[in-house]
């Protein structure tokens, strides 16, 4: 981004050329970025923290090492899970990364 912007500062207008064109071709570059890169990872990460917020005990979740479990205990940060084989880990709520609750049981 910042070699785009040294290119388009660095151009001269061209003889009866108005010098804001560049600004304003660099402007739309910024409002794309915008609108097609920042704006769907903030609506994503929004979506994320609100999932997050609404685990209850009895979800089923996996994190982001891939481990599946179900949620037998929450805390404010922290999640106690059991894995199969009744075994118990304690995980940060920023690890679980979906809920499998929809996906058919094999």
């Amino acid at each position: 981004m910042l070699n785009l912007l040294n290119i388009v500062l660095m151009t001269q207008p061209q003889e009866g050329q108005s010098p804001y064109g560049s600004l304003l071709m660099l402007g739309a570059i910024v409002v794309v970025f915008y609108f097609f890169m920042i704006r769907p990872q903030m609506k994503r990460q929004k979506d994320l923290k609100k999932f997050r917020e609404e685990l209850k005990k009895g979800d089923k979740i996996v994190t982001t090492g891939g481990i599946y479990g179900k949620i037998i205990e929450m805390q404010e940060t922290t999640v106690i899970m059991e894995v199969e084989g009744k075994s118990r880990l304690k995980i940060d709520k920023v690890a679980i990364i979906k809920d499998m609750s929809d996906v058919a049981q094999k």
